[in-house]
């Protein structure tokens, strides 16, 4: 008796139409149309390569996935929100250094192709790199019935952007006295799932809205505010890991000293429920903090109004101060600090009756 790909599994014309239907449906104008030779589908993507205006263009590159929430868009059928979670997770690290983005390219794998499910995600993605200013360049889908179970996928994702290297952000801009400005998130992006999953196991649906909410973009956000003249030295993205990003764009020397902030509510949840202290929660999600600004003190103030602006909330979350050999050995590991008893107490309200 025969075999052929089909019966094992995999649909070649699924996967064909899938290509067909993305570019079917192209936007007749992505941001860098100029520079995009050809289109989606063939072996490779071309970009021309032309930045004139810059003195020293370095190429960034970003890649990144959405880890667990993969399950909970699999549990909804909901799947265009991971689509924007997957161009987030690389573009708002892009942003980081300074850079312009340029294209974005995903991969998509699962047991079983679906259109329906597929063209959702893709949705999700396409819209989210028009929002970043970034054009979709290619690809890559994949169908693997012995590896996923049915339902199931996952996706990665892969970004280029530029910079001109004299304008580069990043900790060698960063001095003792500098301002920390929070930029809220829009919920807990795309992190902490495999705990978060756990914590609201028992009434999942309950809390669909809260839990698929996408990962806030920042690239239009970063764009106004260097538009304004507002000096950034640095920017760390609130992912995995939480405070302890703000580090990665601080001098050795120098150490984060934040100040309480109100968390939003479901973080407290978090919290609550998984019996977590202040130090763990905040090392594990974002806390309601998407991004942290580091800049000159005098740019403060202009800084958070062009964040309100744009719809963010934002406030002061601290200084950089130097790294003293006399800070306790917790700060001296992280290499930033907070008082947890008046992080507590500012939240307490908020946390009476959380369960």
């Amino acid at each position: 008796m025969g075999l052929d790909y089909k019966q094992a599994g995999v649909d070649i014309d699924q996967g064909e139409a899938l290509v067909d239907w993305l570019k079917s449906t192209q936007p007749k104008k992505w941001p860098h149309q100029e520079r995009l030779v050809g289109g989606i589908g063939g072996f490779s993507a071309l970009f021309r390569a032309d930045f004139q205006n810059m003195t020293e263009p370095c190429l960034v590159s970003c890649t990144d996935g959405v880890g667990t929430k993969v399950k909970l868009a699999t549990h909804f059928g909901s799947y265009q929100g991971v689509g924007q979670d997957l161009v987030a997770m690389c573009v708002n690290d892009m942003i980081c250094v300074g850079a312009q983005p340029l294209f974005f390219l995903d991969y998509y794998s699962t047991g079983k192709l679906e259109q329906e499910a597929a063209r959702d995600f893709l949705e999700g993605v396409r819209q989210a790199c028009l929002k970043s200013e970034m054009a979709l360049i290619g690809g890559e889908t994949a169908e693997m019935p012995d590896v996923y179970s049915a339902g199931e996928f996952d996706c990665a994702g892969f970004s280029v952007g530029v910079v001109d290297r004299p304008k580069a952000l990043g900790a060698h801009r960063v001095s003792a006295g500098d301002a920390l400005v929070w930029v809220s998130s829009s919920g807990f992006h795309s992190n902490g799932f495999s705990l978060i999953r756990k914590v609201f196991a028992e009434d999942l649906d309950q809390h669909k809205d809260e839990l698929l909410k996408p990962t806030a973009l920042y690239p239009e956000l970063v764009s106004q505010l260097r538009a304004s003249s507002v000096e950034i030295s640095a920017i760390a993205n609130i992912t995995g890991g939480g405070m302890d990003n703000i580090p990665r764009v601080l001098p050795e020397n120098l150490m984060a000293k934040l100040q309480p902030w109100s968390v939003p509510q479901p973080f407290l949840q978090v919290k609550t429920r998984a019996e977590l202290d202040w130090p763990d929660l905040l090392r594990t999600l974002n806390c309601g903090v998407g991004l942290v600004l580091v800049l000159p003190e005098s740019n403060t103030t202009q800084a958070i109004e062009v964040c309100r602006g744009q719809g963010y909330q934002a406030g002061v979350l601290g200084e950089v101060g130097l790294l003293e050999d006399s800070a306790p050995e917790r700060v001296q590991q992280f290499r930033w600090s907070l008082d947890f008893e008046s992080m507590q107490s500012q939240n307490a309200a908020a946390m009476e009756g959380l369960s």
